[in-house]
């Protein structure tokens, strides 16, 4: 909540939106989950990017880079695109991986809250998979409000 002036010094609040809470709460997820945390299981890395990337009304693609004991390196998000899609470039993508050696997580948000796979989620992994054919651990999670989907766990990857 955040105050507001009144009468007599006392504070009356107003109830905070959605959006400033969840914009108050992203340092709060970067603490949670900092670089050299552990990467233990898909469930963890869902949980968190759904907790990351609640509440954007627009898609984003981050990748999670790893070290070879599945640490945390560092969360980016290289593209931000509009309600329904962001333009992502799998040579961008391999500049990142290739500059902190890494192994690589892929996300990206669905502000419909769908996290099915799309043609377009197909064929942009595909392109990925086929530009990365690196021995790097690697998966695409799509994030949908509270749901998401792994393609490493339906075995996509």
């Amino acid at each position: 909540m955040t105050a507001c002036a009144a009468p007599c010094g006392r504070r009356r609040y107003r109830q905070a939106t959605a959006e400033q809470i969840l914009t108050a709460a992203h340092p709060v997820i970067d603490q949670k989950m900092q670089r050299g945390t552990s990467i233990e299981s898909p469930a963890v890395v869902q949980e968190y990017l759904r907790t990351k990337l609640a509440g954007y009304d627009y898609e984003v693609f981050p990748l999670l880079t790893l070290d070879n004991c599945h640490r945390l390196i560092e969360y980016i998000e290289l593209f931000r695109g509009t309600i329904d899609r962001a333009s992502v470039h799998p040579r961008e993508v391999a500049r990142e991986i290739l500059r902190v050696n890494a192994a690589v997580i892929f996300a990206h948000n669905r502000p419909s809250e769908n996290p099915e796979p799309s043609q377009a989620d197909e064929l942009i992994t595909t392109r990925l998979k086929d530009a990365l054919a690196l021995p790097n651990r690697r998966t695409h999670i799509i994030v949908g409000g509270e749901k998401s989907t792994s393609w490493a766990e339906r075995g996509l990857l």
